[in-house]
């Protein structure tokens, strides 16, 4: 089979989302629209990829920078059969069929992209169109046939008669064009229409003028030709794109207790034996170990290890937790954070940019900010590290098997050695040695009551 190419289209604004972000751009399950559209075609190994870019082309540029493709200006947007006209120079004397897909189509399937590929070589067409039968059509091109059933002509929304919007058939934005008709065919289009654009889908009418019959495929799933135009479709292609990314997890092993009630993003991974609690929300690149139980909690761009427990209302952003490790519930594990095996973290602790060693346990009502601390330490309730001074941060270091009193201030740097034991309501502003006690506390003094006034 010949060398598979494609165009996506990325250069409309949206004027109907109604933003100052390019509507490729916005987020669907922690992705940019766009980013869904290219995976499936990097997946499906397409050799030469080319994105048509305009309204706020150089955001998208570096949006796609990660992806093996090939950015093309459309400087002026007149229309898709304009925008795919622009990549005319980059596939002069390239032969064969090139696969063209809306950059805000991000349900398509890579079953249905094929599908329509090789029906496409295996009917040897010159032009095949993916349709779709909706209930509700409203918005979309219309799919119109001749008295034999064949496809003639392609109707926008917008220049649709009354007798035409009745068609249930739609054009679901994806096509598969022989090189040696699409771009001398573009050429030659017009722009008299209600949008004064030239419409890539006038190249059916153009095709059907010159005898070259139309080839499709209709996909048979109604959710995959849902494009995006406004908040409205945003939220109904989250729906979906949900629906089968727990569905997905589910398949491989992971106990999800209500599918509704929880969000995990595409980027997310998870392992056998995961058991997620209604309100779990998994977001960036987190990665949960198998035999992990999450109740109520927001995980993000975090790894977490086997068999760790978080208990309610946890937020983990940027944190690398290892086995067997306990979090909360109410704790707030900041970037830098790294728990080692069999450590506990209890409620209301706060971790930030620190290593808190195996076996050791914070439990409750602290803050660890900018801490090395060893193994089998005890954080009493109460502790606060000092790491700032005002104008910059500064670490503090507990080594194995310390014992920090409830309500110690540990003022950064400062260094706390092995086996020590730090008194209760203590302030330590210099460095302990090992295996001793420190007691640093103002001196507790009793006065006489003053008498009441008459």
């Amino acid at each position: 089979m010949a060398e598979k190419i494609a165009i996506v289209l990325a250069a409309g604004e949206g004027k109907r989302i109604k933003s100052d972000v390019a509507k490729v751009l916005h987020p669907l399950c922690g992705v940019p629209i766009l980013h869904h559209v290219l995976n499936r075609l990097t997946h499906l190994r397409f050799a030469r990829i080319f994105v048509i870019v305009g309204h706020q082309a150089q955001q998208v540029r570096e949006s796609v920078a990660l992806y093996d493709v090939t950015c093309v200006l459309q400087s002026e947007q007149r229309g898709t059969g304009h925008a795919v006209l622009q990549a005319q120079n980059a596939l002069s004397g390239v032969n064969g069929s090139v696969l063209i897909v809306n950059g805000d189509a991000p349900l398509l399937s890579d079953e249905t992209i094929m599908h329509l590929w090789e029906t496409h070589h295996l009917k040897k067409e010159t032009v095949t169109l993916l349709t779709a039968l909706l209930p509700s059509a409203a918005g979309y091109g219309r799919i119109i046939r001749d008295d034999n059933g064949n496809i003639c002509n392609v109707v926008e929304s917008a220049d649709a008669t009354p007798e035409e919007l009745r068609v249930h058939e739609i054009n679901a934005g994806a096509y598969v064009v022989d090189l040696s008709f699409l771009f001398p065919t573009l050429s030659t289009l017009t722009s008299h229409n209600q949008q004064n654009e030239i419409y890539l889908t006038d190249i059916v009418r153009a095709a059907v003028q010159k005898g070259i019959s139309i080839s499709y495929y209709q996909t048979p799933s109604t959710s995959e030709s849902l494009g995006i135009n406004s908040r409205r479709d945003l939220a109904r292609a989250e729906a979906v794109l949900q629906q089968h990314i727990v569905d997905g997890w589910m398949d491989k092993g992971v106990t999800i207790i209500d599918p509704n009630a929880v969000r995990i993003e595409a980027t997310v991974t998870i392992g056998r034996d995961v058991v997620l609690y209604p309100g779990v929300i998994l977001e960036g690149h987190t990665h949960i170990g198998s035999g992990t139980v999450l109740y109520p909690c927001r995980i993000r761009d975090s790894h977490l290890a086997e068999r760790v427990v978080v208990r309610d209302s946890c937020v983990i952003d940027g944190a690398d937790i290892a086995s067997d490790v306990s979090v909360g519930p109410f704790a707030h594990l900041r970037p830098g954070t790294q728990l080692h095996s069999k450590s506990h973290v209890g409620n209301f602790v706060e971790i930030k940019k620190s290593k808190l060693g195996a076996g050791s346990k914070a439990n409750h009502l602290s803050y660890i900010g900018d801490a090395d601390i060893g193994k089998n330490v005890n954080i009493g309730a109460g502790t606060i590290t000092c790491n700032y001074d005002g104008i910059q941060k500064h670490q503090t270091r507990i080594d194995d098997d310390a014992f920090i009193g409830s309500g110690t201030q540990l003022v950064a740097p400062v260094h706390v050695g092995v086996g020590t034991v730090i008194g209760a309501g203590s302030t330590v502003t210099k460095d302990v040695p090992p295996q001793t006690l420190a007691i640093a506390r103002a001196r507790q003094t009793h006065l006489p009551k003053r008498p009441k006034r008459p």
